[in-house]
């Protein structure tokens, strides 16, 4: 189905959208209050120079405010306890823990971790959907175009290198079937998010 039938003009500037298996009419149609919350929370995200240029830790200042975002419209990680039984004989299948939940979708955030965590987010997708837990899995990441961003603002090329999660890793994979029957969205944040906050935060003294 077209994207522009379910997604804004203005989320479509500032986010390369992407959908399996035609995740955005199961979002809009059968989950519209979870559908309600990611357009909100992504219409309302800016890519500031001050968080770009703050190396991250284990997860970067931009992941956990989109997070916050989420969890202040009730949604949370979730991790689910999944197990294989035949006969009496019974053993742990355990999956990873989703960054955000809510009724049914899982979400991802991946802004800047090695690519393969693709390959482990779309699996989980595949096995929750397939296990009747989840309807659609969600993926909030980078577009590739940013890099030229990253160097301007003077982080190391290293630091958002080839190798990490950018939607030129993930959408072969998306595209390749990674998720199974398992109905997906993609959002890849775009230059047009960034805002130079430098002149700002010199107002306030920071």
């Amino acid at each position: 189905m077209s994207i522009e039938r379910f997604v804004s003009e203005e989320l479509r500037t500032l986010y390369d959208v992407h959908e399996w298996r035609n995740g955005l009419a199961v979002l809009s149609a059968a989950l519209p209050d979870e559908w309600n919350d990611i357009q909100k929370v992504l219409s309302s995200f800016r890519l500031y120079h001050s968080e770009i240029a703050t190396p991250g830790g284990s997860k970067s200042l931009i992941a956990n405010r989109i997070d916050k975002g989420f969890a202040e419209l009730g949604w949370t990680a979730k991790r689910f306890d999944t197990k294989i039984v035949v006969d009496s004989f019974e053993s742990a299948s355990p999956t990873h823990e989703v960054d955000m939940f809510k009724n049914r979708v899982a979400l991802e955030v991946e802004w800047n971790n090695k690519d393969p965590f693709y390959d482990r987010d779309l699996n989980n997708f595949r096995l929750l959907f397939d296990l009747r837990v989840i309807d659609v899995g969600v993926i909030i990441t980078r577009c590739t175009e940013l890099q030229g961003l990253f160097v301007e603002v003077g982080r190391d090329k290293g630091s958002f290198g080839a190798s990490t999660t950018h939607m030129d890793k993930l959408i072969p994979r998306l595209e390749g079937g990674g998720g199974g029957g398992c109905p997906v969205v993609v959002f890849g944040i775009r230059r047009t998010c960034y805002v130079d906050d430098r002149a700002i935060n010199e107002d306030k003294g920071i």
